[in-house]
């Protein structure tokens, strides 16, 4: 489909094939937290740091996106909730796939939790959403998280495989998922879902090392990239930071050399 080809092509990069996205829809959850509170500047660094797309809500499209600096990718989410919420892991849809459209956007994105006890509605919202993409040929991103009372650890092999691989069976064209924390079992996650893979950031890291250390790990066994939001954007240098992933996503550089990078 020639048009979800060309969208694609402005969220993954075509000579390599992997992506570089910073996650910024944090507000609606955990509300304006630092680095996000003037989502502008934010934006701007981590363009200029290399990033190929950046993911927020339907609102805060107007904070800076376009019309100055350096290009980057749009992607609209669709799911949300809050934590204040009675259940704050049922991610309910706020907005459309056409309203995204209308903004501009290049890609979609859908949350759910695989084990929750909501999971069952969000599963049939991800399956509807994928079709609609594919009749206006948006890309669609689905994030799958293994969440839920029977799940102990949520980057167990294991369950980020089957996470991962209901993603893709259900028309997700990216599958952003958990990193199991070991570059061999992440492989297993990587070579039993048929479309590409990015990890996420997950909490705030201890160390900047190891944050880039997950990332070369998972780039080596065939991950597609990164979708990682406080890690960046409330790093001391966005920009910096953004700019070590890049390289490591894109240019294979070694931890050692990026860590140069982010200190300057």
């Amino acid at each position: 489909m020639i048009g979800k080809t060309i969208r694609i092509e402005r969220i993954i990069d075509r000579k390599t094939g992997k992506s570089v996205i910073v996650p910024m829809d944090h507000g609606v959850s955990i509300g304006p937290v630092p680095g996000i509170i003037d989502m502008t500047e934010t934006i701007d660094e981590v363009a200029s740091g290399g990033a190929n797309a950046v993911l927020m809500h339907k609102g805060m499209v107007d904070c800076g996106h376009r019309g100055y600096g350096s290009d980057i990718g749009l992607i609209i989410h669709l799911s949300a909730s809050t934590s204040l919420g009675s259940d704050p892991d049922h991610k309910v849809l706020v907005t459309s796939v056409e309203k995204a459209i209308k903004l501009g956007a290049d890609a979609v994105s859908v949350h759910v939790n695989v084990g929750s006890e909501r999971e069952p509605e969000m599963l049939i919202k991800l399956g509807t959403i994928s079709e609609i993409c594919d009749d206006w040929g948006m890309p669609l991103i689905a994030m799958m998280y293994p969440r839920g009372k029977k799940i102990s650890d949520e980057h167990n092999a294991d369950v980020v495989k089957l996470a991962a691989r209901a993603g893709a069976e259900l028309g997700a064209d990216i599958v952003k998922t958990n990193y199991t924390g070991d570059p061999d079992t992440f492989k297993e996650v990587i070579d039993g879902c048929p479309v590409p893979v990015v990890i996420a950031g997950g909490p705030k890291v201890e160390t900047e090392q190891e944050l880039l250390e997950m990332v070369k790990n998972s780039i080596e066994v065939g991950g597609a990239g990164v979708a990682i939001g406080r890690n960046v954007f409330q790093a001391k240098s966005p920009q910096r930071t953004t700019r070590a992933i890049s390289e490591i996503v894109h240019n294979k550089l070694d931890v050692d050399e990026a860590l140069k990078i982010i200190k300057g």
